[in-house]
């Protein structure tokens, strides 16, 4: 004990009084950690979060692919067009068989009648 007994006392009363803040805070946390349905809801709703940002993440991606795709057919549009335009011959003549192909089809379908 030191010369003043009141100072020991006082220091005692604080140190119960940072003890019984720590234990407070202690309690807390054990009870968060033994409320089972609180941290279920807090980890579904953390899950539910992340697969939003998947599916927002997925949505651009396939948007950016799907725009890349559509130009590259636009593109190949364009290339075959102007084939056409160049040279009708070769593509006159598939048109051709193909129209034959129905026109066949269509007099063996009408027979079995």
């Amino acid at each position: 004990m030191t010369g003043n007994g009141r100072v020991d006392t006082e220091a005692l009363r604080e140190e119960i009084r940072r003890t019984r803040v720590e234990l407070g805070e202690t309690m807390e946390a054990l009870a968060a950690k033994a409320d089972v349905k609180a941290r279920l809801k807090e980890s579904a709703d953390q899950a539910r979060q992340r697969m939003r940002e998947r599916a927002g993440q997925t949505v651009a991606r396939m948007r950016g692919q799907a725009a890349r795709t559509a130009g590259e057919a636009r593109t190949q549009a364009q290339r075959k067009g102007e084939q056409v335009r160049r040279n009708p011959a070769p593509w006159a003549v598939v048109a051709a068989g193909a129209v034959a192909t129905v026109v066949v089809l269509l007099v063996l379908r009408g027979r079995r009648r």
